[in-house]
């Protein structure tokens, strides 16, 4: 499966995570959604929550408007932490 044909991404976000050395779902799963956006920061500074919940939605097989209260929560604190 390309990794375009997972929820929320689309060909621009697949050809950064192919930059970014993720290659499959597979791959994505194992690296979760937190450090693969840190490895995606590293190259596009336009890297912002929505793309990280994206990313998590793509982990969990469904769009990000639907990940859990308690899953975005923890996706914003990650982000307020590693902005400090």
């Amino acid at each position: 499966m390309k990794l375009s044909e997972l929820p929320n991404i689309g060909k621009t976000l697949e050809q950064k995570l192919l930059n970014a050395g993720i290659t499959s779902h597979e791959q994505l799963s194992e690296t979760g959604a937190e450090n693969t956006f840190l490895r995606l920061e590293i190259e596009d500074e336009s890297a912002c929550y929505n793309m990280l919940c994206a990313l998590e939605g793509a982990i969990q097989g469904i769009r990000w408007h639907q990940l859990s209260k308690e899953r975005k929560d923890e996706l914003k604190e990650f982000l307020r932490l590693k902005r400090m």
